[in-house]
């Protein structure tokens, strides 16, 4: 006996290519969407005005010259962690140890600073540090990429682990360099002298930082997009077996791929011990190793769009925290409204994608 079954309302099929006009109108009205939700929540909950809420969050991430620095150089840092973890990612290697990474490379800048400090020129303890730092995160990341070359073992158990590895090196050191005694933390390193802070440029401690993830930028971008290794790291993350069959040495790739992640993030961590907070401590990154992860798969692996994506993460986050500053209400509440923005911005990209089709009433149906 035949069962008659009803075609189903609409069915979803995948977009070709889309204009970059029609992809920018999605993803504008996904934002304008997510405004008017939020704005509903705000008025509904807290009875505030939502205009006033949202003027709120711009005023937090620039309300000043200092806060709009600071806002600046959080982007720089998330940028540059994303940065890092995206050539790994083109190659389809799931790279989630830039937190690891970064810590290594700051305790190298932190251990050059303590135990240098006072016997070498300032000019070489810098120097140590830069290499130090890059070397310790590039070492960081060889771990993982030799056993995934050798006996193709999980990237992403393996970066997530050593993540740990690292927070734990950097909780016994801070008891070993503790000052004082007794305090369980280091305090600002070589505060009196300024042995190992980086130099300033143009009298400002925050141009250093974003100058830095310019230049960066500007490298990864040609390097992934121009240079013969960029288009290894991509034959290798579309097909292992293709890469075979045209000569490219796909173990030689992962190794170097994860080379280049792992000191870049050294130098994040350079950054933050020797440049910003001069000091080191296991939150020194603030989980931006992990954020840094959703910021390259917002951008889809492009450099130039991390720049924005960085960007949007840090204006919510800093705005979140002036919500609850200004208006006295649960740093939940802020984070929700910052939650459901970021849903819609990466939900939307399910439109850019794919397209649904309603599907016309025809009075048949399927025997």
């Amino acid at each position: 006996m035949n069962e008659k079954k009803k075609e189903p309302a609409f069915y979803i099929v995948k977009r070709g290519a889309l204009s970059w006009q029609k992809a920018l109108a999605i993803r504008v009205g996904a934002i304008a969407l997510a405004l008017i939700l939020c704005g509903l929540l705000t008025t509904l909950l807290t009875g505030l005005n939502p205009l006033e809420v949202y003027k709120t969050i711009y005023l937090g991430a620039f309300g000043t010259t200092r806060k709009s620095w600071i806002t600046t150089q959080n982007i720089a840092i998330l940028l540059l962690i994303s940065l890092a973890l995206t050539p790994a990612f083109r190659m389809r290697f799931w790279n989630i140890g830039g937190e690891g990474q970064v810590l290594v490379g700051g305790l190298a800048s932190a251990a050059c600073m303590i135990t240098l400090a006072e016997k070498v020129p300032n000019a070489v303890v810098i120097l140590l540090m830069i290499v130090t730092s890059i070397a310790a995160g590039a070492a960081w990341g060889f771990i993982p990429a030799f056993f995934k070359a050798k006996w193709n073992t999980n990237e992403t158990l393996a970066t997530l682990m050593m993540n740990y590895i690292a927070t734990q090196l950097v909780a016994y050191f801070t008891i070993v360099w503790q000052v004082p005694k007794g305090s369980g933390k280091n305090g600002i390193i070589n505060q009196n002298s300024n042995i190992g802070w980086l130099p300033e440029i143009f009298g400002s401690k925050y141009l250093l930082t974003i100058t830095i993830a310019v230049i960066i930028t500007a490298a990864m971008y040609i390097y992934l997009n121009y240079s013969k290794q960029g288009y290894e790291i991509s034959v290798v993350g579309e097909s292992e077996r293709t890469a075979r069959y045209v000569g490219i040495k796909v173990e030689r790739v992962i190794i170097r791929t994860m080379l280049i992640s792992g000191g870049v993030c050294g130098i994040v961590g350079l950054l933050l011990v020797g440049g910003i907070n001069h000091t080191i401590t296991t939150t020194i990154s603030g989980g931006q190793g992990f954020t840094a992860v959703m910021v390259s798969w917002m951008a889809k692996f492009d450099p130039i769009v991390m720049i924005f994506t960085s960007f949007l993460i840090i204006f919510l986050n800093r705005g979140a925290g002036e919500i609850s500053t200004t208006f006295g209400l649960n740093q939940s509440f802020s984070d929700i409204l910052t939650g459901i923005i970021l849903f819609f911005i990466i939900g939307c990209e399910f439109f850019i994608s794919y397209q649904i089709h309603l599907r016309k009433k025809s009075g048949k149906e399927v025997q």
